[in-house]
């Protein structure tokens, strides 16, 4: 069979992902696997169009396609992202229909299940037959167990194909006619004080975000900021280099003036709201180099302390995948989300009256410097980067490790010392069969809530 890899790493064939499809390569020799790099040579896959269609008549001769990805914050990289975007763009579609799938990922598992979902539903939305997703760890090629899996994973994928497999569908498609938002309200203008305010877009074309941002910014007695990404210098999406890893210095600093923007302006704000239109089940392939370039700060909270609001065009109640993923950026960068304002309301009204409200919690919230406590959006994948710049990464990613000693990420649990010796005496105890029931049907209810009955008396 003939099978055609796109590989979404900016770094081609040295990547870690493409050791996976190498290693599957080796093992199915009857197979012929035509390597594509898609990520590392998007801009000839932009502007020549004989080089896409190229890359099209593959797709459209070949028996499967694998799409093989590193994890870029959260998803795919952004010029995997402005591939996909180009298929829709350019009505090439059909090469991808009826096309059996599957997913091939590494990354070290924070927020793997996001890209995969997305990648999923791409490929519903192409009309493919999606099999399966392999997601590895990215030194899980040393162990044997993991390679036996994933030979029994690229297996199960040929024989789908040559079987003609049933398969089913996760995502249905996304409908959306909005509104076409015309403010007719006007409301008492609100009073930042001394809180900086900015608000960061990809585009003003779609009139409809256009008419939210503007009647956002007229909410406020101050001016509102508005930075348009594409007014701003960027070169190019993150190289995956690991430059970055020592000390936050970007490979593009001085070549472009995207850390200048993130350092200066966005960084010294207290309210921040992104405002984009969702396409193809994210926002736009210019936000997502944006969050890819955010990068420089590796794995170190950047925008901690802020409060964040997203304007958004697009269905994002049939896009629960893009909403947990904003949800999370803002909670693992420590900062506070206020909430989300879209254009899928019945009336003009009802918009006004909700970019109004979102405006005046923004002031609100940052006035009082409130910010809810994390869920396990943050909580858990701050436990993944913990362990791991602790271990393997801590070298190339010095930095990092600098900063969660100083910031106390490193909070193992075998550090409490008052708790190893308390479970240490508790558990010998139980061995005891009547002091076991005394204290597991009497004690442990009562002392779970001690401490904190003391601090409510106290109060």
């Amino acid at each position: 069979m003939d099978i055609v890899v796109l590989n979404g790493s900016p770094k081609g064939d040295t990547s870690v992902t493409m050791q996976y499809i190498n290693y599957i390569q080796k093992k199915f020799k009857q197979h012929k696997f035509k390597i594509i790099n898609i990520s590392q040579r998007i801009n000839k896959i932009v502007k020549d169009k004989a080089f896409f269609e190229g890359i099209i008549q593959s797709i459209r001769s070949g028996d499967g396609v694998i799409w093989a990805f590193p994890l870029y914050v959260f998803t795919v990289h952004s010029n995997y992202q402005r591939f996909i975007e180009l298929i829709f763009e350019r009505n090439v579609e059909d090469a991808f229909k009826g096309k059996y799938t599957a997913l091939v990922a590494t990354s070290i598992h924070f927020y793997d299940h996001t890209a995969i979902n997305y990648m999923n539903a791409i490929c519903d939305d192409l009309d493919m037959h999606y099999v399966d997703y392999f997601s590895a760890h990215m030194y899980d090629l040393e162990k044997e167990a993991i390679r036996k899996n994933l030979l029994i994973f690229a297996k199960n994928f040929f024989d789908a194909i040559e079987n003609e497999a049933a398969t089913l569908k996760s995502y249905s498609p996304v409908k959306y006619s909005p509104i076409d938002y015309v403010s007719e309200i006007r409301h008492d203008k609100i009073d930042a004080f001394n809180k900086k305010a900015i608000i960061v877009t990809d585009s003003l074309k779609n009139s409809n975000l256009r008419n939210m941002i503007n009647k956002f910014k007229q909410s406020f007695a101050q001016r509102i900021e508005v930075v348009n990404l594409q007014d701003v210098d960027i070169k190019g999406g993150c190289l995956g280099c690991i430059k970055c890893g020592y000390n936050y210095e970007c490979v593009y600093s001085g070549k472009d003036e995207y850390t200048e923007f993130y350092n200066h302006q966005l960084k010294t704000a207290d309210i921040i709201i992104f405002a984009g239109t969702i396409k193809h089940r994210h926002l736009s392939f210019i936000w997502k180099m944006f969050l890819d370039r955010a990068f420089f700060n590796t794995h170190t909270p950047s925008l901690s302390g802020k409060q964040f609001g997203f304007i958004l065009s697009g269905a994002l109640k049939q896009v629960p995948n893009l909403r947990q993923v904003l949800e999370t950026y803002v909670q693992w960068q420590g900062s506070h989300l206020v909430g989300f304002v879209t254009d899928e309301y019945a009336a003009n009204i009802e918009l006004d009256n909700q970019l109004y409200d979102l405006a005046c919690n923004l002031v609100k919230l940052s006035a009082l410097g409130y910010r809810k406590p994390a869920t396990f959006l943050a909580v858990g994948g701050m436990k993944i980067f913990r362990d791991e710049i602790w271990g393997e990464l801590r070298f190339p990613f010095v930095a990092d490790h600098k900063a969660f000693k100083a910031l106390k990420v490193y909070d193992f649990p075998q550090k409490n010392y008052k708790a190893r010796i308390m479970n240490f005496i508790l558990i010998l105890l139980c061995k005891v069969p009547f002091i076991r029931k005394k204290i597991y049907s009497n004690k442990i209810k009562l002392s779970m809530i001690e401490s904190l009955e003391k601090i409510v008396e106290n109060a």
